[in-house]
């Protein structure tokens, strides 16, 4: 009872688990992985496209997954991120992201544009 009032008030219990293990699984990597998948992780968190906590889970499990690969294969950072790690990051966080914070400004703006149009339209036959 007290966990489903709490998974209420701050989301999934599990899903925060499971954050927190592939947390841990990118802070175990070697150098210059590590290092590497932290500051990507904290780019995707502070880019704020990604809203929904399993989205975000898969997110951050695929991301822990893709560097212990490189890991083990012996690939070079660039070898994964090419030259541009802001374009690898942005289009790491597309593949997860189905809805943005962004989204419901976007839709505001655009309906604010349209109903000022109306109206001028509106105004203009009068």
């Amino acid at each position: 009872m007290t966990a489903k009032w709490i998974e209420t008030l701050t989301g999934s219990l599990d899903e925060k688990k499971q954050y927190k293990a592939a947390t841990a699984r990118i802070a175990a990597l070697p150098e210059p992985y590590a290092s590497v998948a932290n500051a990507l992780q904290r780019y995707f968190l502070y880019s704020g496209a990604v809203v929904d906590g399993d989205r975000l889970v898969a997110m951050v499990t695929d991301h822990a997954d893709l560097w212990e690969r490189a890991a083990i294969d012996g690939a070079s950072v660039r070898d994964i991120i090419g030259d541009d790690p802001v374009e690898f990051a942005e289009n790491f966080v597309i593949a997860y992201s189905t809805r943005q914070w962004i989204d419901k400004e976007r839709a505001r703006l655009t309906r604010a544009v349209a109903e000022a149009e109306a109206r001028a339209s509106g105004d203009a036959r009068s």
